[in-house]
Formats: structure tokens, C-alpha cells, sequence
């Protein structure tokens, strides 16, 4: 049964990373095609930049951002300071570990239950972005996706660190 859920949240995980990544080069390739569009108009040759790319950017980096975090949980790569952590026992260590990872899916917990109104909020008046005039709950629903996987895979890692605790398994830091 761990297993299956191993293989779940990092699949969840990594699918999320990688629709992030391809976000992140479609914006890329959107971003270069606007400039080119805008160089090109000011020669006369073209019809010009694309309208709203800040908006579309701002949304797709967001959303991009959101959908990196399950990935960087499921391999406890976020950030850390570890400057007692080899000094302590490694039964402190794993202790810490279930801390930490408790810390993390409450914040996750936070993270989208608050995007989640902030997405209700902001369907609720209209409210659209300055030049494209996308309605801006798009951009809260985008992020809230990674959000939500975020906290799928951050209830995964607690018990990932309470089986570690039970059965004092080694520590493992950076799993694939």
C-alpha cells in the first residue's frame, strides 16, 4: 500500500513539475514571438507585439511556480538549514523530519484553502486583468491545481516521515 501511494504522489509530483515546464516555455516562446512581433512592426513588416503577454505571463509563471512545489516536497528539497542536523542522533533527525513535513502540509493546507477564496473572490466581481481583460480567477484556478497537488504530496511525505519514525528507517533526502 506505501508503495502504491509512493509511486502516486511522485507521479503526481512529476507531473505537475512537467506541465510547469512546459508552462514555462510556452511563455518563453510567446514572450520572444511579442518581441519579434514589436520589432518587426516598428519596420513595418508585421502586425505587432502580442497584447496582454504581461498578463499572460504573469498567470503562466504563477501557475508555473504552483505546479514546481509538489516536486520539490515529494524530493524534501526546499530550502534548509543543516548546520546541527549532523551532530543529532538520527532518531531527532527523523523527528525533525515529521515536524518539518507537518509544518509543510499545514502551510500547503493554508496556501489552498486561501487560493481557493481568492479564486471564489475574485470570480464573484468580474475582475479582469489591465490589458487582456482575462478574468483574473483563471490565474488563482491555474495556481490552485499545483496547490492542490501540493498538498496531496506534502500528506504523502507525513507519512512517509511517520513510517520512518515507527520503523527507524534511515533519513532519505532526495528521493527520485
Amino acid at each position: 500500500m506505501y508503495e502504491m501511494l509512493s509511486r502516486s504522489a511522485g507521479a503526481v509530483a512529476r507531473m505537475l513539475a512537467l506541465a510547469g515546464g512546459l508552462l514555462l516555455v510556452v511563455i518563453v516562446v510567446l514572450t520572444c514571438v511579442s518581441i519579434m512581433g514589436r520589432a518587426l512592426f516598428s519596420a513595418g513588416i508585421c502586425c505587432g507585439p502580442i497584447r496582454g503577454i504581461y498578463d499572460y505571463t504573469e498567470i503562466a509563471v504563477g501557475a508555473a511556480i504552483f505546479a514546481f512545489l509538489p516536486w520539490c516536497q515529494y524530493l524534501t528539497a526546499h530550502a534548509a538549514v543543516d548546520l546541527f542536523k549532523p551532530a543529532l542522533p538520527d532518531l531527532v533527525n527523523r523527528l525533525l523530519n515529521l515536524v518539518i513535513d507537518a509544518a509543510m502540509l499545514v502551510l500547503a493546507s493554508l496556501i489552498a484553502h486561501r487560493l481557493w477564496l481568492g479564486m471564489l473572490d475574485k470570480q464573484r466581481f468580474g475582475e479582469t486583468t489591465l490589458i487582456a481583460q482575462v478574468p483574473v480567477w483563471i490565474g488563482y484556478a491555474a495556481c490552485l491545481v499545483g496547490a492542490v497537488g501540493f498538498v496531496l504530496v506534502a500528506a504523502f511525505c507525513v507519512l512517509r516521515s511517520v513510517r520512518s519514525l515507527i520503523w527507524q528507517e534511515p533519513v532519505v533526502e532526495h528521493q527520485t
